[in-house]
């Protein structure tokens, strides 16, 4: 039997020695705290859980959803763009419901990708930008994220022929790994770039609406004529804790937001009614509960981070994202300094390089662990001398 060779390329699971380290101390009976997922531990809004409750009822939504989603759930996401970002959507043409962003960004180089062409992908970045490039058989031009930029990825220096031969290129921001963050002027100069060598920008801004200290995230639709080349992914999970149920949207322009559409509508039936109807039970409810977790991840933060810069890692405070992105003591790799922290204290952090070779020399810390166990790791780490980095 032989393999496809998209999966034989897949990169081997960069956290498998950490993976076998935190097993083997769960088998002796130590509790291991995990930083590493950033999957929210607060609860779905309870009024959207009974709208699943009701919505599960309904014989209609036992059976094969419409791939583009339920009419009223497109209306209701037009509807929360409109008061959150002040642009107009289309809700038949302009906006499709994912099975979670993760979903949507991953088919979406199917849409623009044939083998052998480049997909321009930020580095450190979600993973999910250069394998869905490789599995449409397109190649992954890494564009690094430097600190002295502010993460942002430079456009200026993007090669003339590199630009010339691409045929996408993904923006994240709020960031994952870095919790950087990008004006709108910014969203503005990519969306030049991307007219001006006509290549498709798509912005995965799933972690939009998870901000601190007063910052709004803009919107790459609220750019003039943004429409005419962006699409951009939105994600309930992240804004209502709703990662367990899997919804989200594609947004902006109308052939783009069709050809996946189409690449869905072969390869999946769309996200069940009964969800959809959580998602617009969530869209169109009360708000609060975004600032009541907000609120729960900026106390974290603000524990953690001075914790760290006491240790002797440079942070910068996140202005957005659930991520804390630190760099590692002097004369440690981003491996070296996890398995190091995983070894003495129990404590999980990601690599930097797992999110590309540009994430070297950081860890990164989710913010999504309870209260309790961010406390029990800090006590943990106070007055840790870390150990000089083996050569």
């Amino acid at each position: 039997m032989r393999l496809a060779k998209r999966v034989q390329q897949l990169p081997p699971y960069l956290f498998a020695e950490i993976s076998r380290k935190i097993a083997e101390k769960r088998a002796k009976g130590e509790e291991v705290i995990s930083f590493g997922i950033g999957d929210p531990d607060v609860p779905t809004p309870p009024h959207v859980i009974e709208r699943l409750r009701a919505a599960a009822l309904k014989p209609a939504n036992h059976r094969y959803p419409e791939t583009e989603g339920l009419p009223e759930f497109r209306k209701s996401a037009a509807n929360w763009f409109k008061k959150r970002f002040n642009v107009q959507l289309d809700p038949e043409k302009e906006i499709c419901s994912l099975i979670g962003a993760k979903e949507g960004v991953g088919h979406a180089a199917l849409c623009f990708i044939d083998p052998g062409d480049i997909a321009l992908v930020p580095d450190p970045g979600y993973p999910v930008y250069s394998i869905g490039t490789m599995f449409a058989g397109g190649t992954p031009y890494y564009l690094p994220l430097k600190e002295e930029n502010g993460f942002l990825l430079d456009l200026d220096a993007i090669p003339e022929d590199v630009a010339r031969k691409a045929k996408v290129l993904w923006l994240n921001y709020p960031n994952n790994p870095t919790g950087a963050v990008a004006t709108l002027d910014y969203l503005a100069k990519a969306v030049a770039w991307g007219k001006r060598y006509d290549v498709p920008v798509l912005h995965d801004a799933a972690y939009s609406e998870i901000a601190y200290d007063g910052y709004k995230s803009p919107s790459i639709m609220q750019v003039p004529g943004a429409k005419d080349i962006a699409m951009e992914f939105h994600s309930l999970s992240k804004t209502y804790n709703m990662t367990g149920w899997r919804l989200g949207f594609a947004c902006g322009n109308r052939d783009m937001v069709n050809a996946l559409y189409r690449v869905k509508t072969n390869l999946d039936s769309g996200v069940p009614q009964a969800v959809q109807e959580m998602g617009i039970e969530a869209l169109n409810g009360s708000q609060q509960s975004i600032a009541d977790t907000i609120a729960i991840y900026k106390r974290r933060r603000d524990k953690l981070i001075p914790e760290l810069q006491h240790l002797g890692l440079r942070v910068t405070p996140p202005r957005a994202s659930l991520y804390v992105w630190a760099r590692v003591p002097e004369g440690y790799t981003s491996a070296g300094f996890a398995t190091t922290l995983l070894d003495e204290k129990a404590i999980v952090a990601t690599p930097g390089t797992g999110f590309g070779p540009a994430g070297e020399g950081f860890v990164r810390f989710s913010l999504t662990l309870s209260d309790e166990n961010v406390d029990k790791a800090l006590a943990r780490l106070k007055g840790w001398k870390i150990p000089p980095a083996k050569k």
